[in-house]
């Protein structure tokens, strides 16, 4: 039976049903790394919605991943793309500059999420890293930081106050300001933490009016970018800075 002829056979609320399933297999499903309440104990997952709605609003389909080990393989199969999400946890020695270390609890989480991002990107499936993500993704290239920008960097803008905003100035020629079509922008600020030592496999795409490195892509890869702001929490429709999503998601679905 040819599917025309299947499909006739089947009432309209079936027939409305399975499009509508089909609609949903074709959206780019999306792991996003639950983060945790590290400055209150670690009991619990903690995460912004604003996620899960950025991701929503570009069309792909979100899901929130526990720190189970087990679950690592499965979900390098069956997701399309891997968001790193903002937090503070404790980072290795060897990712900071000579006599700096992290300021921030242990957690489970950082074994399952570099498991995640190195399998996303051993498939060449889209990884996007915010905040503590772009720390991730630029340490696991070779990069190095710092684990307190004023206390490092003479000059340095107050970068952790959820208050503040500071202007970003985009490289002309990286993947990312053809996404972000923008050369100056204002971004909000919540990072303590920032990238200092830039590998040959990172380029940096964005810095503040400090020259703290505010985004970074890493070429060797179809879609591997990350960024200290939080695009999440931008209006979508009208700042440069949020538009990083619809990129994102369009890669996923590829």
């Amino acid at each position: 039976m040819s599917p025309a002829a299947f499909e006739a056979r089947l009432d309209p609320i079936e027939v409305d049903c399975a499009n509508r399933w089909n609609a949903m297999d074709r959206k780019p499903k999306i792991a996003v790394i639950m983060d945790e309440n590290t400055s209150s104990g670690g009991d619990r997952y903690d995460i912004s919605k604003s996620y899960f709605s950025a991701l929503d609003r570009a069309g792909a389909f979100a899901f929130g991943i526990p720190y189970a080990p087990d679950l690592v393989e499965y979900v390098i199969e069956a997701f399309d793309g891997f968001l790193s999400v903002g937090g503070r946890i404790n980072f290795p020695g060897e990712w900071y500059v000579e006599g700096d270390r992290s300021q921030y609890p242990p957690s489970d989480r950082l074994a399952v999420e570099m498991a995640l991002m190195q399998g996303f990107l051993a498939h060449d499936k889209p990884v996007l890293g915010i905040c503590n993500g772009m720390q991730m993704l630029g340490c696991l290239h070779g990069c190095r930081m710092v684990s307190d920008i004023r206390a490092s960097l003479a000059g340095a803008l107050e970068h952790d106050n959820a208050d503040m905003r500071h202007d970003v100035h985009v490289s002309r020629g990286t993947r990312m300001s053809a996404i972000l079509n923008a050369e100056t922008f204002s971004v909000n600020t919540f990072h303590r933490e920032a990238i200092v030592e830039v590998s040959d496999a990172v380029t940096v795409t964005a810095r503040g009016t400090d020259g703290v490195i505010e985004a970074i892509e890493v070429p060797a890869y179809a879609f591997a970018m990350g960024l200290q702001w939080h695009a999440e929490r931008l209006d979508a429709e009208s700042h440069p800075g949020a538009r990083i999503f619809d990129a994102f998601v369009s890669a996923a679905s590829r």
